[in-house]
């Protein structure tokens, strides 16, 4: 699969004037983890691995405290998960992930982002069904073997391992995120995981050319403007 895991996740913290937006990007997503699996990250392992993910993009520990603090205490808005796909620029196609309290308005926003680039919003599973929808866990270990081996053990499906100079990447259906990371934890003892997400992983890539990047890069800014939009994934190699 190579490194190109690395381009597969649009970043919203491009400039220091971004922060606030992943800041509430990340507030959204501990509140909406929390209230419905639990406070106690100790108990919630998807709220556990989310505050972790939190504090390695920097995210104040007040922002994190607050959504908690907001989810237990049981009011609150109502958040629901809703994903979008579609064809972008030059044959490129998207996902973007939204947590939407409205998801008639999240619709519309979403929609005119691809109208206005030339872009066409697609059905569910219009694109999606190109991608791998994959557990990814970056870490640095030297015995790729043993890894192997814990994973097979625990019945993970593992799709790929990748072993660069001692960083061990493991590519796992995301239905095995769990799995996989507590037989990885198991196998190495305490994992500073570089990566953990899981992620949609393009099957193949493209390279834009001419007209089509500055209509591709308006499409993603327009994206990036949403409050609603939590995750953007492509099929473009970015340069």
């Amino acid at each position: 699969m190579g490194r190109a895991y690395q381009n597969r996740k649009v970043s919203m913290a491009k400039t220091s004037d971004m922060k606030a937006k992943v800041y509430s990007r990340y507030g959204r997503e501990i509140y909406v983890i929390a209230k419905s699996g639990g406070t106690d990250p100790n108990g919630n392992l998807a709220l556990r691995s989310l505050i972790d993910r939190a504090k390695k993009d920097q995210v104040p520990a007040h922002v994190i405290e607050k959504a908690i603090d907001k989810a237990s205490g049981g009011g609150g808005e109502d958040f629901a998960p809703a994903r979008y796909e579609g064809y972008g620029p030059g044959g490129s196609m998207a996902i973007i992930e939204c947590l939407t309290d409205n998801p008639n308005r999240t619709f519309g926003d979403v929609r005119q982002a691809f109208t206005k680039t030339d872009c066409k919003i697609g059905t569910q599973g219009s694109v999606s069904h190109l991608f791998e929808h994959s557990s990814i866990l970056v870490f640095k270990y030297d015995d790729e073997d043993s890894v192997f081996e814990a994973l097979m053990d625990a019945d993970v499906d593992v799709m790929d391992i990748e072993n660069e100079e001692g960083t061990l990447s493991v590519f796992a259906p995301h239905t095995d995120y769990f799995k996989a990371k507590k037989a990885i934890i198991d196998c190495c003892g305490e994992v500073d995981f570089a990566v953990d997400e899981i992620q949609f992983i393009p099957n193949t890539y493209i390279t834009l050319k001419g007209d089509d990047v500055a209509l591709f890069e308006k499409f993603l800014a327009m994206l990036d403007d949403l409050d609603d939009v939590q995750r953007v994934y492509h099929n473009v190699e970015l340069s």
